[in-house]
């Protein structure tokens, strides 16, 4: 379980390496996905329980699992997907107004 911890962190700091460095609004929206996933392997690693049960068994299980996190990181995915959906749309008329997708380009315009 550590090291899913871990590895969710390493993915994090790449996403926000990525947020930082990035010259163009699509790179920008690629690595904020990525930080996304990270924080939801983080979560659902967490909330995991070795060796449990799903809480619907008919028997007395000893071990179950929490559905809760389960149910929230589904909800995010769908939250995220409609994020990324439209900022990507956003992206699109910014190019079909602007001519381009770079930051630095966008900020010398209207500066």
């Amino acid at each position: 379980m550590k090291l899913e911890i871990l590895l969710s962190f390493v993915i994090v700091l790449i996403g926000l390496f990525g947020l930082s460095t990035s010259k163009g609004i699509i790179k920008t929206i690629i690595s904020l996905n990525i930080t996304q996933a990270a924080i939801i392997l983080l979560f659902l690693s967490i909330g995991a329980t070795e060796g449990g049960e799903i809480p619907i068994l008919n028997g007395i299980a000893e071990k179950i699992v929490d559905p809760i996190p389960q149910a929230l990181m589904i909800t995010t995915i769908v939250i995220g997907a409609s994020i990324t959906a439209l900022s990507l749309m956003l992206a699109i008329k910014v190019f079909h107004y602007y001519g381009t997708l770079s930051w630095k380009e966008l900020f010398d315009r209207e500066g």
